[in-house]
């Protein structure tokens, strides 16, 4: 399994309670409490319905193209998901009629081209919201009715 590592900032007080809590929760550190406390807090957001919160960053990744040739674009990547300008036959480069397509990152695979670079994201956040709902991060249910809602919402 991959780690990451945080440094998170905290006064005396917080850092007195957090310990306390993690000690009274038998986690062997603070680290480890607030780790499941924070994916607490993602589940329960889902379950309300409220959208899990994707960080977009601009950056390189990889697509694959509807011919399926796999190539490497510009766009913007908050992870698992991306999205590019373009459709899948391809990037935009100027061409006019803007369209966005939206990535799956672990596989590279194309989830939806939609109108609007917003939509992508609603989208992955949509997607993100339903699979921590379900406890993983991987796509654990067909994403195929969500996937349905946004494109004719598109049109």
């Amino acid at each position: 399994m991959k780690t990451a590592t945080f440094t998170v900032r905290a006064d005396a007080r917080q850092s007195a309670r957090w310990k306390q809590a993690a000690e009274a929760e038998g986690f062997p550190s603070t680290g480890g409490w607030l780790a499941a406390a924070a994916d607490a807090y993602l589940k329960v957001r889902a379950r309300a319905g409220l959208p899990v919160p994707l960080s977009w960053r601009v950056g390189a990744f990889k697509a694959i193209l509807a011919i399926g040739e796999t190539v490497t674009v510009r766009g913007k990547m908050a992870p698992p998901f991306a999205y590019y300008e373009g459709t899948e036959q391809g990037p935009s480069e100027g061409r006019g009629g803007r369209r966005f397509t939206l990535v799956y990152l672990p596989t590279a695979r194309t989830l939806a081209t939609l109108r609007y670079a917003h939509d992508c994201q609603a989208l992955g956040a949509e997607l993100a919201r339903a699979w921590v709902r379900l406890g993983g991060n991987e796509p654990s249910e067909d994403p195929a009715p969500l996937l349905q809602r946004f494109k004719r919402e598109d049109v």
